[in-house]
C-alpha cells in the first residue's frame, strides 16, 4: 500500500499546502485533515493547540504516514517541536519554508507579515527570518478576522474586500517590499489583498515552498512515489462535511477531479 503524506490544520486552510504538494508531486497519496469543528486556532492558547494538533497527529500516525505537515501557521509555532520529538517520522512546519521564501523575494530588507493572533504573538516568524537574516526589518499583524471568512467560503463579496482592508489597516502603509501570509487561510484571499497591498508588494505564501521542502526530504529518504499507480485521497474534517467538500473542491479543482477521493467526518476525543 502507497505511504501517504498526512496534512493537518485547523480547517481549510492546509488545502493550500495540499494543492501545491499535488501540483509538484502528482504521484503522492495524501491524507488531509482538518478541525474544521475547532476552528480558527489563532486566539487559542499555545497549550490548547499543542493538545489539539497531538490529537490530531495520533490519528493520524495509524495511516502510517511518511511525512507529516502541519500545514497551520498556529499549530507549527506552539507545537512543531514538541511533536517532532514524539513521533519518528519526519514533521514539516509552513513557518521556516514561508520566511525562506521572503528572505529570497525582498529587495529592500523589510517584510511584512499578517497571521493569527497565537502566530504573530509567538513570534515565531520574527525569530525565523532573522536566524536567516539578522538585517531585516520585520513588521507583524494579527488579521483575526480573515480566517472565519474563509472557513464560511467567502473568498469573493463586497463584505469580504471591506473585511480585508479594514484588518490590514495598519500594515498597508509600512514600506514593506513583501508580506507573508502567514496563515495558510490567507491565499484563498490573495487577490483581494493583493488589491488591498498595492501591486508593488509582493505576496508570500509557505505552500510552494513547503511543498519542495516535502519532495526533498522524500527523495533524500528515497520515499517518493513511483510507477503508475493511481494516488486515492483522503480528506476528513471534524465539522460540516458539506462545507468542507464545497471548499475543497472549489480550490483544489482540476486537481482532484480526475483522482479517487474518500471523504471522511470524524471526532477526536
Amino acid at each position: 500500500m502507497q505511504q501517504a503524506i498526512a496534512i493537518l490544520d485547523s480547517g481549510v486552510g492546509g488545502l493550500t499546502v495540499a494543492k501545491e504538494v499535488m501540483r509538484q508531486l502528482p504521484r503522492e497519496k495524501i491524507i488531509y485533515f482538518g478541525d474544521t469543528a475547532r476552528t480558527p486556532y489563532g486566539p487559542r492558547s499555545s497549550e490548547q493547540v499543542k493538545q489539539f494538533t497531538e490529537q490530531i497527529v495520533d490519528f493520524l500516525i495509524q495511516f502510517n504516514p511518511k511525512v507529516i505537515v502541519i500545514a497551520c501557521n498556529t499549530a507549527t509555532a506552539a507545537a512543531l517541536e514538541y511533536i517532532r520529538a514524539k513521533v519518528n517520522v519526519p514533521v514539516i512546519g509552513v513557518i521556516h519554508p514561508g520566511a525562506r521564501a521572503a528572505i529570497m523575494a525582498t529587495r529592500t530588507g523589510r517584510i511584512g507579515v499578517i497571521g493569527t493572533v497565537g502566530t504573530i504573538g509567538s513570534g515565531a516568524y520574527t525569530s525565523a527570518l532573522k536566524q536567516l537574516s539578522p538585517y531585516v526589518d520585520v513588521v507583524s499583524q494579527a488579521c483575526p478576522a480573515l480566517v472565519p471568512l474563509v472557513e464560511k467560503g467567502e473568498f469573493r463579496s463586497e463584505h469580504t474586500t471591506h473585511t480585508v482592508d479594514q484588518a490590514l489597516g495598519d500594515i498597508k502603509g509600512q514600506p514593506i517590499d513583501c508580506l507573508i501570509l502567514g496563515c495558510t487561510h490567507y491565499p484563498f484571499l490573495m487577490d483581494t489583498i493583493q488589491d488591498v497591498m498595492g501591486q508593488d508588494v509582493k505576496l508570500i505564501s509557505s505552500a510552494d515552498e513547503t511543498a519542495r521542502e516535502i519532495s526533498t526530504i522524500l527523495y533524500d529518504k528515497r520515499k517518493l512515489a513511483s510507477g503508475d499507480e493511481t494516488p486515492v485521497h483522503q480528506f476528513f474534517c471534524t465539522g460540516d462535511p458539506r462545507m468542507f467538500q464545497n471548499i475543497t473542491k472549489q480550490w483544489l479543482g482540476e486537481q482532484i477531479s480526475k483522482t479517487p477521493v474518500v471523504w471522511q467526518v470524524t471526532q477526536l476525543s
